[in-house]
């Protein structure tokens, strides 16, 4: 990744915290640059329906093999954008192709109990799993926030039809190199340290003991143990569980220690890389 192209995206975005939006520049030269290099982008404006075509369109040019070498390269280099695209192509997975079918998501109440707001979003990506987001239209989406979330955290919009969309449209253009050897003993140390996980441990507790085998931040452990849940690494084996306090978990929400990790889902996505005994 061109490094100027990066620092403009994230000057864009963020000092030492988000950058408010009303504050947020980027001059016509340094736009021009970083689009050239592929960091930075035209809004979109797309329908849910354009979405997902385009959508199902990508999936049969990008492989589990791919997805799984992409999140393997990502852990020594730290380049989190790599490892976002598992859990986008998860999801895409579960979609099937359908029209717009506006149900309600929500809606604002004034004090006499009468709707001041109501929002929507398509029913159907609602029902799939992990209850996807999908807008009628985004128009004028800044795709460049996006991708800077994709490359600060590893992406944190999983879910989101148009994140899908953006996410492996990237992966696709990427130039994925093989894992390395230390690639995969970082990943094999991180299946460890799960694998010894206390039963009672809950997702806070793995994110702490992971910082001991990958060079990380805390926000960025929790977008992997995400990631992992979403593709069913970490599985819950009940949903019956209760939860501690406020917590910004989606995937992982259910998993504990005693549940340690997916062995058929390690298979699919990691079975070239991984020993047979870790399978």
């Amino acid at each position: 990744m061109d490094k100027k192209a990066k620092n403009i995206l994230f000057k864009t975005y963020w000092k030492s915290g988000w950058i408010n939006k009303k504050d947020r520049y980027t001059s016509p030269d340094d736009l021009a640059y970083a689009k050239e290099k592929g960091v930075m982008f035209d809004p979109r404006t797309i329908s849910h329906d354009a979405c997902l075509a385009q959508i199902f369109d990508l999936l049969p040019k990008i492989s589990t093999q791919l997805v799984g070498k992409a999140f393997l390269s990502s852990l020594s280099t730290r380049r989190l954008d790599w490892r976002s695209g598992l859990a986008s192509y998860f999801i895409a997975k579960q979609l099937t192709p359908h029209p717009y079918t506006k149900v309600i998501s929500g809606q604002s109440l004034d004090p006499h109990g009468n709707a001041t707001h109501i929002s929507h979003t398509c029913g159907i990506c609602r029902d799939a799993k992990y209850g996807i987001i999908g807008d009628e239209c985004y128009d004028n989406v800044d795709l460049n926030v996006l991708n800077f979330e994709r490359i600060k955290w590893g992406g944190v919009r999983h879910g989101h039809l148009i994140y899908t969309l953006f996410d492996l449209e990237q992966l696709h253009a990427a130039d994925i190199p093989e894992p390395t050897t230390e690639d995969i003993a970082i990943f094999q140390n991180m299946l460890t340290v799960i694998e010894n996980s206390q039963p009672e441990d809950y997702p806070s507790a793995l994110e702490k003991n992971l910082a001991s085998v990958i060079k990380s931040t805390k926000d960025e452990r929790q977008i992997l143990i995400e990631i992992l849940a979403c593709i069913n690494i970490l599985k819950p084996t009940s949903y019956d569980r209760p939860t501690k306090g406020k917590h910004d978990w989606t995937f992982v929400t259910y998993w504990r220690g005693e549940d340690k990790y997916n062995k058929e889902a390690l298979q699919l996505y990691f079975s070239n890389y991984m020993p047979q005994k870790t399978l």
